[in-house]
């Protein structure tokens, strides 16, 4: 005999850990997760934290290669990924509200996707440049708080933008997009290889040859083919989801232009600053 879901009952032992009063405010806040492939993980970890207000935008479809990493099964291959996620979440909590919209995130939608949520969380693939930006322009506008992650090898990073943020990442990376510009080459590629090259001297050597191999191979027009691992992906949604937690609760959580990186090779959590040169 199936039992009735009971959301009390749900999140019983996160108690201790997480006061009532931001249990509540979890269960009442909408997320937004643009990009469920490594957003994946962070939806399933805040679904399990007790979150239960979900959109979900992403275009693409689960392949094989993505099983590796990104929460899906075998079963879900060729199924859209919004649509996969929001099942998964579903079986997580059937009384969970999900929107799944089996699009792109682009310049035309991001503001009506913005508006309708309290929280975003930002993987966009990094292929995607204008798509980023217009995300970030949207929930400057609109104040609403927005992270962004990477998966960095065994680890991995994410930058706060708050809701009343003086800075945003448009602005953080406004001198790379102009120097890509004037470079002929104004591709997220070619800006996100300017952004590694600064803080690269904080990263594990391995992930810095497998962030400029793949980048090498985008300049040839490419698909990237950028290794990444589950253990990445779990630190992003332990993080993230961590994060948005502490915000919730009232607590402070650092900010741009600082980034949060921690990296399971060298056991190390940092805080980097993206928008500063590494000292030569």
């Amino acid at each position: 005999m199936a039992t009735a879901f009971n959301y009390d009952t749900f999140v019983t032992r996160n108690e201790g850990y997480v006061s009532p009063a931001t249990q509540a405010r979890i269960r009442e806040t909408s997320l937004l997760i643009a990009g469920n492939g490594l957003g994946s993980s962070t939806a399933i970890c805040a679904a399990r934290m007790g979150f239960r207000k979900f959109v979900l935008i992403d275009g693409d479809t689960v392949d094989a290669h993505n099983l590796n990493r990104q929460f899906f099964d075998f079963d879900d291959i060729g199924t859209p990924k919004a649509e996969a996620l929001k099942k998964h979440i579903l079986r997580i909590n059937p009384e969970a509200e999900v929107e799944a919209i089996v699009a792109n995130l682009d310049k035309a939608n991001a503001a009506e996707l913005v508006g309708k949520v309290d929280i975003i969380f930002d993987t966009i693939d990094f292929l995607d440049l204008e798509a980023i930006l217009s995300l970030h322009t949207a929930a400057k506008g609109l104040q609403r708080p927005i992270f962004t992650a990477l998966s960095i090898g065994q680890g991995a990073g994410v930058l706060y933008f708050p809701a009343d943020a003086s800075g945003s990442l448009t602005e953080i990376i406004a001198h790379d997009v102009a120097q890509a510009t004037t470079e002929g080459d104004a591709s997220y590629s070619n800006v996100f290889g300017k952004i590694m090259a600064r803080i690269g001297a904080h990263l594990d050597p391995q992930v810095v040859e497998q962030v400029r191999r793949a980048l090498t191979i985008m300049e040839d027009g490419r698909p990237c083919p950028a290794s990444q691992l589950a253990v990445g992906s779990f630190t992003v949604a332990a993080l993230a989801v961590s994060m948005m937690t502490d915000l919730l609760a009232g607590l402070p959580v650092p900010q741009s232009p600082h980034i949060v990186v921690h990296s399971f090779r060298n056991h190390v959590t940092k805080l980097i600053d993206i928008s500063k040169d590494v000292p030569a």
